[in-house]
């Protein structure tokens, strides 16, 4: 099974892209980040007519996030972190054969120590408590989205520059290890240990063109997947096409 990530970044612009990939690269199921649709403008029959089924939580103009998948869904579908008051879309969980899928668009915060990083930190630390839950209750877990967190020096193409700024400061680093703390895997680092790639690239200053990219969009596996991930990679292709995503998709392939 093919599992992939992408903030497509509007789903308004983005879904010729979206429809392009899926054709091209076949994966099984799909998480998605800021759709930034209302829930009844969701494309759900487009993607049907290429084989995808839809479960979404969106809202208007921001955030947003849906899973598609060419496998049916079953049991409880969640849209919200139990006990986290929080109007924004972030989360979405689902069960696609036997794995729980949960899609995270993680808080950006700004700037360090201004009130949208406390609540990216706290949103972070919520997260946490619900994935210990969510593990528990579904061993065969991926957790993957947008994490807006560059887990260490080799996923910044600069860091000196980005030396305890957002995204790659310790706090949300830590906040980030105490997710892996709960038995996830980061499946790219479980095939590739090098430095220089990138999910997201800025689209000021070419950051694409010029390689100015963090990996900010990951695909975590659970103890009881990680001997079964067989591949995982970032596909750098969609960023290059015209009016692209800032990000692009990362994926991880799961075998029986």
């Amino acid at each position: 099974m093919k599992i992939a990530s992408w903030n497509v970044n509007s789903l308004n612009v983005r879904l010729p892209h979206l429809q392009r990939w899926l054709d091209e690269a076949k994966p099984d199921v799909v998480a998605l980040q800021e759709t930034k649709q209302e829930d009844h403008k969701f494309p759900e029959d487009a993607l049907l007519e290429l084989g995808y089924r839809s479960v979404f939580s969106g809202q208007k103009t921001y955030n947003g996030v849906a899973i598609i998948s060419r496998l049916p869904f079953t049991g409880e579908c969640v849209n919200a972190i139990p006990g986290f008051d929080d109007p924004q879309k972030r989360v979405l969980a689902a069960t696609v054969g036997d794995a729980r899928i949960v899609d995270l668009y993680v808080v950006n915060g700004e700037a360090v120590g201004s009130g949208k990083f406390d609540y990216k930190l706290r949103w972070l630390a919520a997260v946490r408590e619900w994935l210990r839950a969510e593990i528990a209750a579904h061993p065969n877990l991926v957790v993957l989205g947008d994490f807006n967190i560059a887990p260490d020096d080799r996923d910044v193409f600069d860091p000196r520059r980005w030396r305890e700024k957002v995204l790659c400061s310790s706090p949300e680093r830590e906040a980030y290890r105490a997710l892996l703390e709960l038995g996830l895997h980061d499946s790219f680092r479980l095939f590739n240990d090098e430095a220089g790639h990138h999910s997201w690239w800025d689209y000021r200053l070419s950051g694409f063109e010029r390689g100015w990219g963090l990996r900010i969009d990951l695909v975590l596996v659970s103890e009881a997947l990680k001997a079964r991930c067989v591949a995982a990679g970032i596909d750098r292709e969609p960023r290059s096409w015209e009016r692209p995503s800032d990000h692009t998709p990362v994926w991880v392939e799961i075998g029986p």
